[in-house]
């Protein structure tokens, strides 16, 4: 019986190959193909240091959403500038009434800094999601002291920032644990 290198030699010394040359070294007939490892992930592992797939979903939501915000709140900023009386309400013997020029300028603020931490927090910063949680509270707060101005849309934005604080804290309280 002649070995596969004993068929090759030839081939090996500037000759033809022979005519089973292609199969040297290849498993026989009826014989299967050696499976390669898997790797072993551990259950839940979807490669983002040991978050859920839900979880990851769930911040990148948030970072989406606070980008959301953050460019209507900027835009509310911008209406509240340059068009006071035409599209909010004014309410008098409120508490914290302030000039909506004023508020057009916080929300203006708000809105820059929350879209720029939504885009931060999609980028994978850490410090983003502490800061978008920051950014988030006082979006709340703002809006609930605007109540008066435009009721139906600061309790959307109210709700919404919400869920953003929830998703990030979850994801960061997550990842500390892990």
């Amino acid at each position: 019986m002649s070995s596969a290198r004993d068929k090759t030699a030839g081939y090996e010394a500037g000759g033809t190959p022979p005519a089973d040359a292609s199969m040297a070294g290849a498993p026989a007939a009826g014989t299967p193909a050696p499976r390669q490892a898997e790797p072993d992930y551990p259950r839940g592992d979807y490669g983002d240091g040991g978050r859920s797939m839900a979880q990851s979903g769930f911040t990148v939501l948030a970072a989406t959403l606070m980008i959301l915000s953050g460019l209507l709140s900027f835009i509310e900023g911008l209406v509240a500038i340059f068009r006071t009386g035409a599209f909010f309400t004014t309410q008098t013997g409120y508490t914290f009434q302030f000039s909506l020029h004023s508020w057009g300028w916080v929300h203006l603020g708000v809105g820059i800094v929350l879209f720029a931490a939504g885009a931060c927090v999609l980028l994978g910063q850490t410090w983003a999601k502490a800061l978008g949680i920051v950014l988030a509270v006082c979006s709340a707060i703002a809006n609930f002291i605007f109540l008066p101005y435009y009721p139906f849309w600061s309790i959307i934005l109210i709700a919404v920032d919400v869920f953003i604080i929830w998703a990030l804290a979850t994801g960061m309280s997550r990842r500390a644990s892990a």
